[in-house]
């Protein structure tokens, strides 16, 4: 009897049940995208910012204890400084976090005379192709860390050791244009080496003032073979929060539970400790400014999703509210005669709920992949990529349906509850 009922609702009330799925739809649908945007968000925000900069420096560790101890500058830690060896760097994509770390470049910044003009000159990898001892094989280098820079000529090549690159203010106050050659002299070593320019670039920082080359042009001027001075990193990290920020001040402190969360989580500094146990004569020190950074858009961005995903299930709660309402009181007499034929208000408010419910779930899937199609439409529009949809938004979706049409059903079950039989039965 309650299945031809609810077959009979379905069949005669198309209209207004369609009107509530199209409802539930439409909230389901932008709940979905909001969702999906926003578990996938953090590294979607993460790789956004990488474009601009290092979040990671590692230094020698004795480098960075001179700084620490006397306050020193880079300049005035020079002399001091020990090297980190080139053929470590593999280590930094053998860490647990290795997929994490997107790029990174190495520099030795050594002097040289260009005209009797004193000019910085850094070596670095511009696009070098590793092959890790895991079997792994990685391109990573200065160019893709150094994205917004304006660099006019070809793309400089890391087996270019003819090639220089020179700053846009040492171009201008040499003359300088694509092509030109250019006499090295190191005062320290009194080597020479010509060069050709093979471009010239805008930073907008003081690197317009260096000149940069390929890694063994520079370790030969400076007789610093297979050493580098300095390694950035860009490293795709959580958040920080208050775990993290205690761990920074010391590991020691946490409980067994707290190092497990910590190490096992892309904080910066659990991924600045992995590098500093591969390495032990190094010094991870993390760009605060960066990873803070980093942290407040993410948690402004997923706030705003929150947010808007909130805002539409309330509105379709609110469209449901009407809808059923009006359901409810056009089918006043039919309620009445249950009611008069025995039916209590519980067996009539599932009947109401189940026939709502089916509605709600048929509109709650095609809404779920609507909102599949929009949360691509954001990815590729906002960030250039693909959205990775998320399984654990399809328990959601039915938590969402199921509380979006009994908060929408209350005001209508109420009526419903307090409509008496002798007077819809009598058209009062």
């Amino acid at each position: 009897m309650f299945r031809r009922m609810l077959l009979s609702v379905l069949v005669r009330q198309k209209k207004k049940l369609f009107l509530i799925a199209l409802t539930v739809a439409l909230g389901v649908s932008l709940a979905t995208a909001m969702l999906n945007v926003m578990f996938d968000v953090g590294d979607k925000v993460n790789q956004e910012l990488k474009a601009y900069g290092a979040n990671l420096n590692i230094v020698p560790k004795g480098a960075a204890l001179v700084n620490e101890l006397y306050q020193l500058d880079n300049a005035d830690t020079r002399a001091a400084i020990q090297y980190i060896k080139q053929d470590d760097l593999v280590k930094i994509k053998m860490i647990f976090w290795a997929y994490n770390i997107v790029d990174f470049a190495p520099y030795l910044t050594t002097q040289v005379t260009v005209n009797d003009k004193p000019v910085s000159l850094v070596g670095t990898w511009f696009n070098k192709h590793l092959t890790i001892p895991t079997g792994d094989e990685v391109d990573t280098g200065m160019l893709a860390m150094k994205s917004w820079w304006s660099i006019e000529g070809n793309t400089m090549k890391d087996d270019n050791l003819q090639g220089v690159m020179v700053g846009e203010t040492i171009a201008k106050q040499l003359n300088l244009k694509l092509g030109d050659s250019l006499e090295l002299i190191s005062p320290l070593t009194n080597k020479k080496v010509t060069l050709t320019v093979n471009n010239i670039f805008h930073s907008g920082g003081i690197e317009d003032s260096q000149l940069y080359v390929s890694l063994p042009v520079a370790q030969n001027l400076a007789n610093k073979d297979g050493l580098v001075e300095r390694v950035e990193v860009s490293a795709l990290t959580t958040p920080e929060n208050d775990l993290a920020r205690k761990a920074a001040q010391d590991p020691n402190s946490l409980s067994r539970t707290e190092w497990d969360t910590w190490y096992c989580t892309a904080y910066i500094s659990s991924i600045a400790y992995q590098l500093e146990e591969l390495m032990p004569d190094v010094r991870v020190k993390a760009i605060m400014q960066v990873a803070e950074s980093e942290g407040s858009i993410l948690q402004k961005t997923q706030l705003l999703m929150i947010l808007l995903t909130v805002l539409s299930l309330i509105c379709s709660a609110l469209a449901i509210s009407n809808l059923v309402t009006a359901n409810v009181i056009e089918r006043s007499t039919e309620i009445g005669l249950l009611k008069a034929l025995g039916a209590t208000n519980i067996s009539v408010a599932m009947l109401i709920l189940t026939e709502i419910l089916i509605i709600a779930l048929l509109g709650g899937m095609v809404g779920y992949f609507v909102g599949l199609g929009f949360a691509q439409i954001i990815g590729q529009t906002v960030f250039g990529s693909f959205v990775e949809p998320k399984m654990i938004i399809i328990p959601l979706v039915l938590i969402m349906v199921s509380m979006i049409t009994l908060l929408g059903s209350l005001p209508a079950l109420r009526i419903m509850m307090f409509l008496r039989p002798t007077d819809v039965l009598h058209g009062r």
